[in-house]
């Protein structure tokens, strides 16, 4: 993304969760990658694979929290076909995210 032109940060979303004693607590779960550049805006994790339920709930968590429209993606390791996942959230595997530079509009 930085050879893309983008300014990346790391992301934080805090969400407010009850404990087992239903005692409020505060959680942060982190976003990958938050990518700037002009008025575009990605959010990005980065997956080995996403073959578990609890991996996808892992790695879907923080971007089904973050309440604006901007893109969302997971850039997931091997083959996975490149398609748009559950709740707008684009999967895109990692070699058409490196090969090609306009891989990121597939989304828009």
């Amino acid at each position: 993304m930085r050879r893309r032109e983008y300014n990346v940060d790391v992301g934080v979303v805090t969400i407010n969760t009850k404990d087992e004693n239903g005692l409020s607590k505060r959680k942060q779960l982190e976003v990958d990658f938050v990518c700037n550049k002009g008025s575009r805006r990605y959010y990005i994790q980065s997956a080995l694979n996403l073959d578990t339920t609890e991996k996808q709930e892992q790695e879907f968590n923080s971007l089904n929290r973050i309440d604006d429209n901007f893109k969302k993606i997971v850039i997931v390791g091997g083959s996975a076909i490149t398609h748009q996942g559950t709740n707008g959230i684009g999967i895109i595997n990692i070699y058409d995210f490196l090969l090609n530079d306009e891989s990121l509009h597939l989304f828009s």
